[in-house]
């Protein structure tokens, strides 16, 4: 069942979830599709798809900013305030990252991210979502894969929902608490 979607209203219905603009949307997207007969390989094509609607609004918008921000002295202060959340993500993966650390981006943190931290790097539209989409697109197989697989072994879609997100929200929090702790015992391991 490799090439199945039962119906083009369910799949709207899962692209839908998919636009969600937060990580709850996959977990649920992937269990309703399930649940609506739509086979792992078209769920994975229809949150591709979901990415490619999202680099198409979200360009427009990040240009935007960025000529306001060029134009625009009073919004210096904003345009300084996203230097540095960049530089500091950015830094985190090391000083001048290359293709594969911009993807780890996108998959750590969301494409968005992951396509201004390209475009910092000079990446143009279609290699910077490239990558950010690369990226998001491991993030949503590894997420739908322990979601499927919780969902078997729980027999209850919703509770794998439930702890899916759970871990989506704790587990990237608990990491970055972890790692700061122990750089602030030992500054050279990290």
């Amino acid at each position: 069942m490799f090439f199945k979607v039962s119906n083009i209203s369910h799949a709207w219905e899962v692209f839908m979830l998919f636009m969600v603009p937060v990580g709850g949307g996959i977990p649920a997207g992937v269990i309703l599709a399930k649940a609506r007969g739509i086979s792992w390989f078209f769920t994975a094509g229809i949150y591709l798809i979901s990415d490619l609607v999202l680099a198409c609004l979200f360009e427009p918008i990040m240009l935007l900013m960025v000529f306001l921000f060029k134009r625009f002295s009073f919004f210096n202060k904003l345009r300084e305030a996203f230097r540095k959340t960049t530089e500091k993500t950015v830094a985190m993966y090391g000083a001048t990252p290359g293709v594969m650390l911009l993807v780890l981006i996108a998959f750590g943190v969301d494409p968005m991210t992951g396509r201004a931290a390209a475009m910092s790097r000079g990446y143009n539209f279609l290699a910077g979502w490239a990558i950010a989409i690369t990226g998001d697109m491991l993030y949503f197989l590894v997420i739908m894969a322990s979601t499927l697989w919780l969902s078997h072994i729980l027999g209850d879609g919703t509770w794998a929902v439930i702890i899916i997100m759970v871990f989506m929200l704790i587990v990237p929090s608990a990491f970055r608490r972890i790692k700061t702790k122990l750089s602030k015992d030992n500054p050279k391991s990290l």
